[in-house]
This record gives C-alpha cells, sequence and structure tokens, in this order.
C-alpha cells in the first residue's frame, strides 16, 4: 500500500492525494528467496565489536514505476486474479524479467566498495501481466508503466493501455 500526502498541509490533518494498493508481485516476483540476518564478530580496535549484515530492500514505488496514478486510488493484480463488476479495470501493466540476477556480494570495510555477483537470469525476458482497477468509470489517467523508470539497465519495462469503451481521458 503506497499513499501520499502534501508536503504542507493546510491544516493539522494529513489527507491521502492518491494511493495505490499493489499485489507483491509487481515489485518483485521473486518467491524463493529466503531472507537471512548475519553477523561477524571481531570487528573494531578491541575485536568486540560486531558487525551485522542486515539486507535493505528498497523497491521502486508505484508513483515512480506508473505514471497516471497521481491524484486517483489505483489497485495493481495479476492478471486474472480479480473479476468484479464493482471495479473497472483501466489498464494493463507488463513487467519484463531483467537479463541478470543479483546472487551475491562483497563489501571492503577498508574502502567501503560494494560488488555485485550476478548472473544470467534462466527466465529472462519472462512477462509478467498486471491489471489496474479503479472504482468507476472514466476516472483519471490510464495508469501506465514509465519507461524512464527503469534504473537498472538490466530491467525492462512495458505498458500495454486497454481501451474501454466509456473511457474518456478528456473529462
Amino acid at each position: 500500500m503506497f499513499g501520499r500526502y502534501p508536503a504542507e498541509p493546510d491544516d493539522d490533518s494529513y489527507p491521502v492525494l492518491d494511493l495505490v494498493v499493489c499485489h507483491g508481485d509487481f515489485l518483485n516476483a521473486d518467491h524463493d528467496y529466503v531472507h537471512k540476518n548475519r553477523h561477524i564478530k571481531g570487528f573494531g580496535t578491541y575485536g568486540d565489536v560486531m558487525v551485522r549484515d542486515r539486507k535493505m530492500y528498497v523497491a521502486p514505488t508505484p508513483f515512480g514505476l506508473l505514471s497516471g496514478v497521481a491524484h486517483m486510488q489505483t489497485l495493481i493484480l495479476p492478471e486474472g486474479f480479480l473479476e468484479t463488476s464493482v471495479l473497472q479495470r483501466v489498464g494493463l501493466l507488463v513487467r519484463k524479467e531483467a537479463a541478470t540476477l543479483v546472487i551475491g556480494y562483497t563489501f571492503d570495510l577498508r574502502t567501503n566498495d560494494l560488488v555485485l555477483e550476478t548472473i544470467q537470469n534462466p527466465s529472462a525476458g519472462t512477462e509478467h501481466v498486471f491489471e489496474a482497477w479503479r472504482l468507476g468509470p472514466k476516472i483519471g489517467a490510464v495508469p501506465a508503466i514509465r519507461e524512464a523508470s527503469a534504473s537498472f539497465d538490466t530491467v525492462f519495462l512495458r505498458a500495454v493501455p486497454i481501451s474501454l469503451l466509456e473511457w474518456d481521458e478528456g473529462e
């Protein structure tokens, strides 16, 4: 769930300006990795400092990945996940798996260098299709993946807007 608030609200309340609720697979479709915190002892002048390897994952938000979601409430789910007449499907979003996978890294405490270890992704190019949903027709712009949002040269994103007879972007 991702929401944005005004930088400077009018009073003591912080209204949600826009909201995206998305399935976790939209951000990362890998279900196999099991995270474990590790540590080493013996660091520091006296050898009694522990260094913890606590991974921090920072995925791009839907607001960074998509256009057409500002000032709207949007639900993003895998294709075929939801069938309802209450919501309107307003777009198809396609994410394409990267050419390489990060499988490890090394960190040099002397230089503060972090070096990635990668392999070829056996699923490279596999497309994951998602549907964007909203309440009611004719509300806001069609959500689309921002081509410029790919910060890794191995990430490829593509959007396929769908056509709705009642959709009118001019309203």
